[in-house]
């Protein structure tokens, strides 16, 4: 399959892996391994029989908490393009033993993300995008949704969705990873974050009893749980190391 333009890889970058592994085996209810080989160390998050993520410890220099991966033809000449568009590449391009090459880097607003251009042969079929464990939807918080809208567009072919009134707090872009696609994220502006940042929401079944897993387990509960307009339950949270990171679920 074509996975050029999509998320294809979440990663979180945490001092205590450990503590990580356990904290979202509990609460979302991923199965973890460890990579092993030249990745030894670095723990795979399982779902439906296939990673959808991992968790490592950051390298020197690089952001803490959640980061989405864009597959990529070419991570040189994509990170190349994102430098002349305004962005900046922060690490790489470099190789990951047995994975592929990838590079991080940031829009022209600020928010962080990276590419990877997977080995041949590495790349698998897409789960269900509400099917527990994986990543049901992406949240772009920025300063210039219009202008973060037409970079990702350029980019990589994302296209709008169909927009929602915030009301006072401005409008909600939904957008696609390709046109007449489903829509898979919303963009907004929100300028009082320290910088903008990219959310993720893992899936989950039953919203009420995931927020009492992540209590239990020693994270905190930010905003939710709550409704949105598409009929599904969400909420945000931090983990016990402080990462931020949401949960979404078809019922409540």
């Amino acid at each position: 399959m074509d996975h050029r333009g999509k998320f294809i890889w979440y990663e979180l970058q945490t001092g205590d892996p450990a503590a990580a592994r356990t904290f979202y085996e509990a609460v979302v209810g991923w199965t973890a391994s460890d990579a092993g080989g030249e990745n030894e160390g670095y723990v795979i998050l399982s779902a439906g029989g296939r990673g959808v993520g991992g968790i490592g410890r950051p390298a020197q220099g690089s952001e803490t908490g959640w980061a989405g991966y864009i597959a990529v033809a070419d991570v040189d000449s994509a990170a190349e393009r994102i430098a002349a568009a305004g962005g900046a590449v922060r690490t790489g391009p470099a190789d990951i033993p047995d994975v592929g090459r990838f590079a991080a880097v940031e829009d022209p607003q600020g928010a962080s993300f990276k590419l990877l251009a997977p080995n041949p042969g590495g790349e698998m079929p897409p789960l269900d995008r509400m099917a527990p464990g994986n990543i049901g939807w992406h949240e772009l918080y920025t300063t210039d949704w219009k202008a973060a809208s037409d970079f990702y567009a350029e980019q990589f072919g994302w296209a709008k969705d169909a927009p929602f009134d915030m009301g006072p707090m401005g409008t909600y872009q939904r957008f696609a990873a390709e046109a007449g696609g489903e829509a898979i994220g919303g963009m907004m502006n929100m300028p009082d974050l320290p910088k903008p940042a990219w959310g993720f929401y893992f899936v989950v079944e039953g919203v009420d009893l995931a927020a009492e897993r992540v209590r239990q387990a020693g994270g905190t509960i930010v905003m939710g749980p709550m409704q949105v307009p598409d009929g599904s339950f969400v909420l945000q949270g931090r983990d016990p190391e402080g990462a931020m990171f949401a949960l979404v679920s078809k019922t409540r």
